[in-house]
């Protein structure tokens, strides 16, 4: 099979690329320039997309022998991703940008130019599996499991995709690179979002968006209890960088509750009031067998690297509707609802949603 991998520069990708020379396919290495900068993006083990990631997932490819090429994805990457991001903050939602990036970019953007170059699949160095069956299962190793910010992908998607990492751990994959002689064996792991140079969020918002004072209201009184330059500089969950003018009355302390970007108010309140036992979503994606009729008993996951909750999942048209067995904390909006079916052999992705609320 020709397939075409998707190489980032990191020891993941790269071993991914030479276990699919090693099981027989036709390999073409890929690096993709998504930085129109590579300068603002983030260096060494902080991020990916730069100029080093580059050069080392040609060498990479170089030790590995297989054709390697760089494809300019700079500006769908800032149309599909970047611009997203910022627009998803500025509506008081909490995007996940490496999830929009497996959606618009690896898996659409690359996948579609693969097929027209005559390619039958992409591979990728994600830690999660693809089985003969067509589902996609948790990776082995859950702590580095990916199969959250994968189960955006669509049927067509996943049918020529190839995750050749799923059934080893990270600290094998590194015991392979070293032995193959790649260099990028003991490469840290990238982190954090990549086309954020310095890991401020906040000042990459105001630099995009501006400062917009607003309030910040006690939910259980309505009183103003402190001010914001930007609404857009919280999310759900948050209590850290609040910087209220008065302590709540009983002495504990207050988390971001919600934003509502009609008013530029950022409402905040005890812990509890941010339990929920319901969650709708929005454009629901569902591969792990046909779409249900009826609700469906499973696990969900509500964040990417959030606890595993039993809920009952039920669709109704482009609407997910998820009840928790148990209260969940900090739910935002913009972040996806993960369905799973607990299974022996790596829990199933049975699709996934966008939160609304």
């Amino acid at each position: 099979m020709r397939v075409l991998a998707a190489m980032s520069g990191g020891v993941d990708s790269a071993v991914a690329a030479a276990r699919a020379v090693t099981a027989g396919h036709d390999v073409t290495g890929v690096h993709l320039a998504l930085a129109r900068n590579p300068q603002t993006y983030r260096t060494g083990a902080r991020g990916c997309c730069t100029l080093e990631d580059s050069r080392d997932a040609r060498r990479a490819a170089d030790v590995i022998g297989i054709p390697f090429y760089v494809w300019d994805m700079a500006d769908r990457f800032h149309e599909d991703v970047v611009d997203d991001f910022v627009a998803e903050y500025a509506a008081g939602r909490t995007p996940n940008p490496c999830l929009r990036c497996n959606e618009k970019i690896k898996f659409a953007a690359v996948l579609d130019r693969a097929v027209a170059l005559g390619f039958d699949a992409v591979v990728t160095g994600h830690h999660a599996r693809l089985g003969s069956d067509g589902l996609l299962r948790r990776s082995v190793d859950v702590a580095k499991d990916q199969s959250y910010v994968l189960a955006v992908l669509t049927r067509e998607q996943l049918d020529r995709s190839i995750f050749p990492l799923g059934d080893s751990t990270k600290a094998q994959v590194r015991a392979e690179a070293a032995e193959r002689g790649l260099a990028v064996a003991d490469k840290p792991d990238s982190h954090d979002i990549c086309f954020i140079a310095d890991g401020d969020t906040r000042g990459f918002l105001a630099g995009r968006l501006g400062e917009a004072p607003g309030d910040v209201v006690d939910a259980s009184t309505g009183a103003v209890v402190g001010s914001h330059t930007g609404a857009y500089a919280y999310t759900v969950g948050q209590r850290r960088g609040l910087h209220l003018d008065r302590p709540a009355p009983d002495g504990r302390p207050r988390y971001v509750l919600s934003i509502t970007p009609k008013t530029n108010t950022v409402t905040v309140g005890p812990a509890e009031a941010l339990e929920v036992s319901e969650v709708r979503a929005e454009r629901p994606v569902w591969t792990g067998g046909p779409r249900p009729d009826a609700p469906v008993e499973c696990e969900v996951q509500l964040r990417a690297h959030g606890d595993v909750v039993p809920a009952t999942v039920a669709l109704d048209g482009a609407t997910l509707h998820a009840e928790l067995r148990r209260p969940v904390r900090g739910v935002a909006a913009g972040q996806a609802v993960v369905a799973y079916r607990p299974d022996p052999a790596g829990d199933v992705v049975l699709g996934s949603a966008t939160i609304t609320g």
